[in-house]
């Protein structure tokens, strides 16, 4: 069995192993990561040879933690990477580039229809139908887009969003509320197979299907990193939170995975204060006092137009994994309209947690 996996910021660990009588056996470590002494590397082999093959990545990275020798230097590479390698390759998981990826970017679409696509499409991506798809949303209106568990009342002040036409949608996947305006945000939808992120944690997850992204800001000059549970961020504040949903397919069989991302290219912080209930103990968790520090727009951080933005990023991710210009199906369309407003325009969904 052959597993890979990126360390996030650093390099790739691809580990050949077999599973016989319920352990490990024949393991091989290798990828184009640092390693010093080089007989570390056979202390990571060793280590992990007999270990039980059901030894979850924290296990097998304390396993190989014990054995290294004293005065190891890794660089670009993790005991706990190389253990999601192993995961990976006993899960049997597919990597990025075993698919044909497709990119959607068409017109400004209403909020409820990108959240009513977002679902149609990963589902059509758990059922087969559908390949890997990027997503590259354009809104068509000034929307607050709250996660599925929060509260409507908590997070939204009505009078607020009345008073400067902000319409309030709910999502299917968790998470925080998102202040989007047409022009001023950046939000991209990924819907892949379950496969994609086999043996890896909830929160390795998010990291693995956000590494791209952290790259294509890095060839624009900007250094990036994850923020657990679901942030990306730089120096100078937070760039952009992430979601995820996981659908299971077709008779409960292997399903796929939505993950999106909202970045800030250049947000009117104030309004945002006037529309969202952001508390004091929200902002002093995050260190700040005021949401002008939380909010740090691309626009100045990149010094490109929002376009320019979003084609390197398409660039980016076409150059690492091929992506070709695919569009919404007018049968997948049909039912994302449906969906819109049966589910995404009512009150019933949109308060159902009040």
């Amino acid at each position: 069995m052959h597993g890979e996996y990126k360390v996030p910021g650093g390099k790739l660990v691809v580990v050949d192993v077999a599973a016989e009588d319920g352990v490990l056996r024949h393991v091989r470590v290798a990828g184009d990561f640092f390693l010093e002494p080089d007989e570390a590397l056979d202390a990571v082999n060793r280590a992990l040879e007999g270990a039980p093959a059901d030894t979850d990545a924290a296990g097998l990275a304390a396993r190989i933690d014990a054995a290294l020798p004293e005065g190891t230097v890794m660089y670009g590479l993790t005991s706990e990477g190389v253990g999601i390698a192993v995961r990976r390759a006993l899960a049997h998981a597919t990597d990025w580039t075993d698919y044909d990826w497709q990119l959607i970017h068409e017109r400004p679409q209403p909020p409820a229809l990108h959240m009513a696509l977002d679902e149609v499409l990963t589902a059509e991506v758990a059922a087969g139908r559908r390949p890997p798809t990027l997503r590259v949303w354009e809104w068509g209106a000034p929307a607050v887009i709250i996660g599925s568990f929060q509260s409507l009342r908590n997070e939204v002040d009505p009078e607020g969003a009345a008073r400067h036409g902000i319409e309030v949608v709910r999502r299917i996947s968790g998470g925080g509320a998102m202040f989007v305006e047409p022009g001023n945000t950046i939000t991209y939808s990924l819907s892949v197979p379950d496969s994609l992120v086999q043996g890896l944690s909830f929160q390795d997850s998010y990291a693995y299907l956000d590494d791209w992204v952290l790259g294509a800001l890095g060839d624009m000059g900007i250094r990036a990193w994850y923020q657990p549970l679901n942030d990306i961020a730089t120096d100078q504040g937070k760039i952009a939170g992430a979601a995820q949903k996981r659908m299971v397919g077709p008779d409960g069989g292997p399903g796929a995975v939505l993950h999106h991302v909202t970045m800030a290219y250049d947000i009117d912080a104030d309004k945002m204060l006037d529309v969202l209930r952001i508390g004091r103990e929200k902002l002093s968790d995050k260190g700040t006092r005021s949401a002008k520090k939380r909010v740090d727009p691309l626009r100045r951080q990149t010094g490109l137009p929002r376009e320019e933005v979003i084609d390197r990023m398409i660039e980016s991710f076409r150059a690492r994994y091929g992506l070709a210009q695919g569009k919404i199906t007018d049968e997948e369309l049909a039912r994302a309209e449906e969906l819109a407003r049966t589910k995404f325009s009512t009150g019933e969904w949109t308060a159902r947690v009040p």
